[in-house]
Parts: structure tokens; C-alpha cells; sequence
């Protein structure tokens, strides 16, 4: 008898909560409030909207991020310009000495001083890049 009145334990199917959540709340939304309420829930990049209201309701902090794709591109052409930049060293320091190393002190000086020239052209270009990038983090980058 004592068999019979106990319960089987089956192990199959889900493993029952600790504490589940069984009361639920309902509220209606306009159609504006609602895309008000779908553009912040975007914006959280939570995957569950019941989570997203919990968190809304008890304070704790919802985390957005907003990805500046035209901060990321500038990013990137930024670095490719300095890696060719420091590639242009490398080059430099070739040239300078295949100059002295295949042509005479006077020819070499001549070719140096056209060098010189365009290296200074290079530092202005260079010094406009670090201006319009300071710019460019000042504006738009900066965390208020």
C-alpha cells in the first residue's frame, strides 16, 4: 500500500523553477507610447521585452549602446593612413641610401633636397590629419 500511495518521480520533461514566476501584469499603450516604448527596448538590445520592462520597472540600469558606424569608418581610414605613413619612413631610409650608396655626393644632395621638400609637404598633411582628428573627437566622441 505504502508504494502505491507514493508519488513516482519521473525524469523526464523540465526541471520545475524554484520560485516561478506565476503573477502577471497587463497595461495598454497608444500607438505612440508604444513606439516610444519599441524605440528604447530597440535601443537596449535586450532580446526579451518582459526583461526589459522588469528592469524599467525595478530601477536597475538598462544598458544601450549605440554604434557610430561613421566614427568606425573614420576609425579605420585613420589607421590605414598612419600604417602607409609608417611605411613611407621605412621607404624613406631605403631611398636615402641607394641615393648615397648609386650616385655621386652632389647628385644624391640634389635628390635629398627634392625629398626634403615633399617630407615637409608630407608634415603638413600630416599635422591638418591630427588637427581634424582632435576636432572630430572633441565633437563627437567625448562622453557627457
Amino acid at each position: 500500500m505504502e508504494e502505491k500511495n507514493r508519488k513516482q518521480i519521473r525524469k523526464t520533461g523540465r526541471k520545475p523553477k524554484i520560485d516561478p514566476a506565476v503573477n502577471r501584469y497587463s497595461i495598454n499603450l497608444n500607438a505612440e507610447d508604444n513606439v516610444k516604448f519599441l524605440a528604447l527596448f530597440d535601443q537596449s538590445e535586450m532580446k526579451v521585452i518582459a526583461h526589459f520592462i522588469t528592469a524599467c520597472i525595478f530601477q536597475k540600469t538598462v544598458k544601450t549602446v549605440k554604434i557610430d558606424m561613421d566614427a568606425i569608418e573614420y576609425h579605420e581610414k585613420l589607421t590605414r593612413f598612419f600604417s602607409q605613413f609608417r611605411s613611407i619612413g621605412t621607404n624613406y631610409n631605403q631611398v636615402v641610401k641607394i641615393l648615397y650608396r648609386n650616385f655621386s655626393e652632389k647628385k644624391a644632395g640634389t635628390y635629398l633636397f627634392r625629398l626634403e621638400k615633399e617630407t615637409i609637404e608630407l608634415v603638413k598633411v600630416t599635422k591638418e590629419v591630427i588637427r581634424l582628428t582632435q576636432e572630430f573627437e572633441e565633437k563627437y566622441l567625448k562622453k557627457e
